[in-house]
């Protein structure tokens, strides 16, 4: 079984125990992130054995490598000295450490295979540990905001905002019967301003008061002239 379909059985059994507990997202991908991290360091742990198991194999296969080169040197001196025999038997040695070298040989072809499947698991392991974890602040950011909203809409629900809003306008109609209070002891009376203000404006009348008359004196003048001439042109 391939560490992905076992990591899946784990994450389902996991998922559904937090469905039937009601458990909340950010919970949910945390156990999650939580399992992947374990599983690599057991993928890990298992590739360490594999590539140890490999060399221990490989050492094997060059012992009986060397084991057969050596027997079919011992079969050539034997037939040098003309002990047919000895050569025949050291032959016999030979193809039994050959035998064992091409079996090791199968069985490394094996251990290369998974340990390359393990490598790559754990590559795409990692990549889908980073994407989680990325994936992870968003979840949890996305969460808190829409738990912030909740709150909000649940005390706009029940009420509580309206009812501070209306206390608010209860201070303020209370401050403006204040002010209308403070206000009526000020009807009928002026401040020092307001005498100077009056003042500014008693002279500027006054000023535009004899203009006015100068102006209707002048014109009044003009046409008394005016007759004068005239009747003095008739006699």
């Amino acid at each position: 079984m391939g560490i992905f379909s076992r990591f899946t059985d784990i994450i389902n059994s996991n998922i559904n125990a937090l469905l039937d507990k009601a458990e909340d997202p950010e919970k949910m991908v945390r156990l999650i992130i939580q399992e992947m991290e374990d599983t690599l360091v057991e993928v890990r742990s298992a590739s360490a054995k594999t590539i140890a198991a490999k060399k221990d194999v490989s050492h094997q296969i060059n012992k009986y490598n060397t084991e057969a080169d050596n027997w079919a040197g011992k079969a050539e001196l034997a037939l040098s000295k003309d002990r047919e025999d000895l050569a025949r038997a050291a032959l016999q040695e030979k193809s039994k450490a050959k035998e064992a070298a091409d079996a090791l040989a199968h069985e490394l072809e094996l251990i290369e295979d998974e340990l390359a499947k393990l490598q790559s698991e754990t590559a795409q392991l990692q990549e889908k540990l980073a994407d989680a974890k990325s994936r992870q602040k968003t979840i949890i950011m996305r969460q808190n905001t829409v738990s912030s909203r909740l709150q909000v809409k649940k005390r706009l629900d029940s009420g509580t905002v309206d009812a501070a809003m209306g206390k608010f306008e209860q201070f303020e109609r209370k401050i403006d019967d204040l002010e209308s209070q403070v206000e009526s002891y000020d009807v009928g009376k002026n401040s020092l301003k307001d005498e100077f203000a009056n003042l500014e404006s008693d002279g500027k009348i006054d000023d535009e008061l004899a203009a006015l008359k100068q102006k209707m004196a002048s014109k009044t003048k003009s046409t008394n002239v005016t007759e004068v001439k005239s009747k003095s042109k008739k006699a």
